[in-house]
């Protein structure tokens, strides 16, 4: 019968340790080689969306109801503003502070959909401040179909204040009951302008800002990198034990 010494012991339940490790370590750095491919995918999905031709709102509104994704997509629709009704999104754009202004937009039948029309400075909140850009006649918009937030997006993220009527984040919701619109003509997306001047510049159009950090490359080097430097460790310490016991 072969007894295992504690001395022998040791050393295999490190060895172990060791493989655990560094299994450990390449699947983390694999794993971010496919997030990867996936993001630089996605990106290439996006630019192309952003440079395709429109389409009307309701094929939008088709692909919301089957449960397709429809960011960042090009759409047109033609309506007339409900300028008394529109929210302030709190926002910086190049560096200055502001808010992007989203009014309902009113189609034929009734139903109604936020636009945001773009930035204003922080001087230029109130309507009274740029009336020449609160377009009152039918108009068409063109501009990149964008999501409803199933929620806050973090709790760093203060509270709208819907009394000042400074928004936070884009609380679809709230939104339209603030200004007392049923939720039953209120299309579920909202849509960012392109980049069509308004009158008197304001509101200034095209302030969609695709922000999808990709970092994957840098992840999985660091995990590989790991693993790497694992493998040295254990290659030199069992060097060293070997020297030592062919010394002895």
């Amino acid at each position: 019968m072969v007894h295992v010494t504690p001395r022998r012991r040791l050393p295999v339940l490190t060895g172990i340790l060791v493989l655990i490790a560094l299994a450990i370590l390449i699947s983390l750095g694999t794993w971010q080689v496919e997030r990867l491919h996936w993001k630089e995918g996605l990106l290439a999905d996006i630019a192309a969306r952003q440079i395709a031709a429109p389409v009307p709102l309701a094929d939008i509104e088709a692909m919301a109801a089957s449960g397709g994704d429809i960011e960042y997509r090009k759409v047109t629709a033609t309506g007339r503003y409900i300028n008394n009704k529109e929210r302030h999104f709190f926002a910086t754009w190049r560096g200055q502070t502001g808010y992007y202004i989203y009014t309902p937009l009113e189609l034929a039948d009734g139903r109604i959909f936020f636009v945001n029309r773009g930035f204003v400075p922080f001087d230029n909140k109130e309507p009274e401040m740029r009336m020449q850009g609160q377009l009152t006649d039918q108009q068409t918009v063109t501009g990149l179909a964008r999501e409803k937030l199933p929620g806050k997006p973090s709790w760093v993220v203060p509270d709208n204040d819907v009394a000042k009527n400074i928004f936070y984040w884009k609380d679809l919701d709230v939104m339209a009951s603030s200004v007392g619109l049923e939720k039953a003509r209120v299309i579920p997306f909202f849509v960012d302008a392109d980049s069509t001047p308004n009158p008197a510049g304001l509101p200034i159009g095209g302030v969609t800002q695709v922000d999808l950090p990709n970092d994957h490359l840098q992840y999985a080097f660091t995990w590989y990198g790991l693993a790497a430097v694992l493998i040295v460790v254990v290659a030199i310490s069992w060097f060293r034990k070997g020297a030592k016991t062919s010394q002895q």
